[in-house]
Parts: C-alpha cells; sequence; structure tokens
C-alpha cells in the first residue's frame, strides 16, 4: 500500500478506536466492545509492521475492495470459510438492491425533456453513479449527474451512494452547478480517504432549453445537434484530488430534436477480441448518424452497436450512458 493511503487508513482507524474506548465507558456489551478494539490495535500494528493487506493464510495482497469494504479483514476471499463465503455473497446482493434503489427512474419525460439511462454494472455493484432530481424549489429544473469513482466492486459503490447523498443533500441550496461541486468536492475530501477520487458530470437542465453543465475530469459529453457533435470537455479536476479545487462551467441552450449524449468510459474504453478500443470518434459517428432518434432508442442503437463490436468479449469495466433530449 502506498504512503498516503497509509496515513489516511490509519487516521480512519484511530478515528474508530477512539470511537469504541467512548463506547466502552457506557455501554453494557464490553465483550463486543473489547474485541473490536482488539481488532483495530491489530491492524494498526499490521500497519507498523508493513505487513498490513497481507493475507495471513497465504500472504498474497487482500483483494483491495474487500480490504475497503472491511479495513480489519485479516484475509482474502479464497481463504474464507463456507459460510463466510455465503455471508459475503448475501451482503453482495443486498449491496446490489440497495444500489439500484438508488438509481433514477429509467424513462422520463417532463417539462420540454425526455431523459432515458441504461446502467449496466460489471459486477454484482458498480462505481457508476447515475441520477436525476426533479428540484421542487426551482419547477421546472431537472439536475443529472453522471460519474465514475475510482476503483471497482464494493468499495467503489460504498463511494457511489456517498456521492449521490452529498449532491441529494445540495441540490436545494439553488447553487450554480460548478458551486454545486466545489461544495460536493470539499465534503468528499473531508470524508474520504486520500487515494479516492470521482470523475462526474453535474448539469442542470431548465424547460426553456438551458443547459448549465460541469465537467469535473470526466469523459465529454457529447451535444448532439443535427449532424454534427461537439464534445464538452472537462471544466475541473476529479473530486477528490485538491480540496480547494475550483470549478467553471458552461452554458448550452438546446433546440428541440438536441440531445446531450453523457457516457462513462465502460463504453469509449471498450475492447473487443483484437483489444482494440472502442473509443469516442465511432461513438461520435454512431450519435451523429442516429441523432433524429429518441432518447431511449439512441441508446439502444449504441447498446447494439456495442454488442456487435466486442464480439462476445467479456465486459470488464461499469458501464452507464445518459440521454438528455429536448423535444416540443
Amino acid at each position: 500500500m502506498d504512503a498516503a493511503r497509509d496515513r489516511a487508513l490509519r487516521i480512519q482507524l484511530l478515528g474508530r478506536r477512539q470511537k469504541l474506548e467512548d463506547a466502552l465507558t457506557r455501554s453494557e456489551e464490553q465483550a463486543q466492545l473489547e474485541q473490536l478494539l482488539h481488532e483495530v490495535d491489530s491492524a494498526l500494528q499490521r500497519l507498523d509492521t508493513g505487513t498490513y493487506g497481507l493475507c495471513e493464510i497465504c500472504h498474497e495482497p487482500i483483494e483491495k475492495d474487500w480490504l475497503m469494504a472491511d479495513p480489519l479483514c485479516r484475509i482474502c476471499l479464497s481463504h474464507l470459510s463456507p459460510d463466510e463465503q455465503r455471508a459475503f455473497e448475501q451482503d453482495l446482493d443486498l449491496a446490489s438492491q440497495i444500489q439500484r434503489s438508488l438509481l433514477p427512474k429509467q424513462n422520463l419525460r417532463l417539462e420540454g425533456w425526455e431523459v432515458y439511462h441504461h446502467y449496466e454494472p460489471a459486477g454484482p455493484v458498480s462505481g457508476d453513479y447515475c441520477d436525476l432530481v426533479y428540484a421542487e424549489t426551482q419547477p421546472g429544473e431537472l439536475f443529472f449527474f453522471l460519474g465514475d469513482v475510482s476503483g471497482k466492486g464494493v468499495a467503489a459503490s460504498i463511494l457511489m451512494s456517498h456521492l449521490h447523498a452529498i449532491f441529494r443533500s445540495l441540490v436545494a441550496t439553488g447553487l450554480a452547478v460548478n458551486r454545486l461541486v466545489e461544495r460536493a468536492n470539499r465534503v468528499f475530501c473531508e470524508s474520504t480517504m486520500s487515494a479516492q477520487f470521482a470523475t462526474l458530470i453535474c448539469g442542470r437542465a431548465d424547460r426553456l432549453g438551458a443547459i448549465e453543465i460541469c465537467n469535473a475530469g470526466h469523459c465529454p459529453p457529447l451535444w448532439v445537434r443535427g449532424g454534427t457533435v461537439a464534445p464538452i470537455e472537462s471544466t475541473g479536476l476529479p473530486v477528490g484530488i485538491f480540496h480547494n479545487g475550483e470549478y467553471s462551467m458552461k452554458r448550452l441552450e438546446l433546440a428541440a430534436g438536441e440531445s446531450l449524449f453523457l457516457y462513462t468510459d465502460g463504453l469509449s474504453e471498450a475492447r473487443n477480441g483484437a483489444n482494440t478500443e472502442y473509443g469516442t470518434d465511432k461513438l461520435s459517428t454512431l450519435v451523429a448518424d442516429r441523432h433524429s432518434l429518441s432518447a431511449q432508442a439512441l441508446t439502444s442503437a449504441c447498446l447494439e452497436e456495442l454488442r456487435i463490436f466486442r464480439s462476445g468479449t467479456a465486459k470488464t469495466d461499469d458501464l452507464t450512458i445518459m440521454v438528455i433530449r429536448r423535444v416540443e
């Protein structure tokens, strides 16, 4: 593990230790709390000796997702007992259900917009972030979010849920989208380890066709205008990199029939059997050629072309697409 992650983990473990000590002074569950305190002290000792993160049975590195989900674990997944394996699988299933419950309605139409998204985890859970929020305090405005948290699996899904909660709590502030991202970035930096970050798109669409959009280090969304496509480049670093990061935003005016195509790198960086990347050029050509399709039909056309491109090659990354289309 790198030094920055070790420091962040040590702070997390020391904080957990302090909470356990405080609980010991007022709880009757002494034995259970003392056992947890012993496990935290043991993890801190392994950090001191450089053996933290190594399986105590095979001495190989413990899976990062497993370690992030449970910083006190001492063995890798392959050495769990059958009962522990079943419990882990049940936890994964529950995490998957919770994550899907956080997703917005898949096909949405309101106030001059139609929005469709496709959310496809590579495994039981995903590190992709996808949300739509209708601003009740600002009638006619729709906030949209799409992002990709660093890492994979359980750890990434936990961070995705964290981002979801942060932005949901900030939408009602009425801040411009770049200020919204700046506020979220500070909260994210203060509440996660230093090695964790997320690329994301934060946008707001109003009933007249105007869109404000902030791109925090994410894949460039494509503004589809007839047969032309204009990428919306990044306006800042991913969130979680610098506590005081500053972000700018861009303003667009979409006419009826124009779309904004958002995606994660599970689409643009998908590879086929020849190890050729799908790429943004191929994607731009597709959305330009199919610009007259509805949001759902355009998404379906993209997924079908991707399926043909892969030719049966297994997916290795989470994939999310969101199409926001201006309608009469």
